[in-house]
């Protein structure tokens, strides 16, 4: 098959469209179109239904965009390989993790991360699917769980929990409750329990769901729960790593959290090798380690 003609129909059905696909190949429309007919001609088949609004992939032409796809990515993590034995880090870096993680905790603390490599480029996915790193959706991945692949390195970066938060004004308006009990006079704000979410969340939420609760708001992220609590609308479920940059938010019935929420690093054992992931591991950890002291030491000055 002509490599050329290939990389021209995956433009095209990347676009869904020759006008599209021509100008991110810098080709004329007709010289595409002229591509795409003689692979066609080639493979005896249709790959596209021609559409008023674009072009769409035909059965066929679906099974060669599968196929075109998975040689980009590995073409991807070839080239990322290369330019990583050069001495200067640079080049994308894909990371991908929650959106509260990445929104609340990950995001404030990239600017020391630029400050040392100002020619990385990260582009950061936040979403709660995981993606799949052995297919190169992405170089690198903080999950709130153990990452089952046998062909990734992992490393453990801390725990969190879940706890009740609320703001010094709602609690000034609304009282500080004392018990379960207490809730009942209280507005709850947290993820909805079939949203996609670390399971002792859930768990959590659930419990606290068995008490008579006086209002929801349920949002599908964390970063939407905080945004209600520190506009005074009730008591949320939140992580605990945000209270070092939220310092204001007044944790709620200390004896209520979830169960520990494992945090872990993971990248594709091909990718050992790769300066821009040891400089992005090295970042998170020191990261860490640093919260994490900061954590004990605050916890000390409060019980002595």
């Amino acid at each position: 098959m002509d490599w050329d003609k290939l990389r021209i129909f995956h433009a095209v059905a990347d676009a869904g469209s020759l006008t599209h696909a021509g100008d991110t190949l810098h080709l004329s429309q007709s010289a595409v179109s002229r591509q795409i007919r003689a692979l066609e001609e080639n493979l005896n088949t249709t790959l596209f239904h021609r559409h008023a609004r674009g072009l769409i992939l035909t059965e066929q032409g679906e099974l060669l965009f599968d196929a075109t796809r998975s040689m980009s990515k590995r073409l991807d993590a070839a080239s990322a390989r290369i330019r990583d034995s050069e001495e200067e880090v640079f080049g994308e870096l894909r990371v991908t993790t929650t959106i509260g993680f990445g929104s609340l905790w990950l995001a404030p603390r990239l600017p020391q991360l630029y400050a040392k490599y100002p020619h990385l480029r990260i582009d950061l996915m936040l979403e709660e699917r995981l993606l799949d790193l052995p297919m190169r959706e992405a170089d690198v991945a903080i999950r709130m769980k153990e990452p089952s692949q046998a062909d990734l390195i992992r490393r453990r970066l801390m725990t969190i929990n879940m706890r009740l938060y609320a703001s010094p004004r709602y609690l000034a308006a609304n009282g500080t409750p004392e018990t379960l009990a207490d809730l009942g006079t209280h507005r709850l704000i947290s993820q909805n329990t079939q949203s996609a979410q670390v399971s002792s969340g859930a768990t959590l939420v659930r419990e606290l769901m068995s008490h008579e609760i006086g209002g929801f708001l349920t949002v599908n992220n964390y970063f939407g729960v905080l945004q209600g609590v520190i506009h005074d609308l009730g008591i949320g479920v939140l992580p605990d790593y945000l209270t070092e940059d939220f310092p204001d938010l007044i944790r709620v019935l200390p004896e209520v959290e979830s169960n520990e929420v494992p945090v872990f690093l993971a990248y594709p054992e091909e990718l050992r090798q790769s300066k821009r992931i040891e400089v992005f591991r090295d970042f998170v950890t020191e990261e860490v380690i640093a919260y994490r002291r900061r954590k004990r030491d605050a916890a000390q000055a409060e019980h002595s």
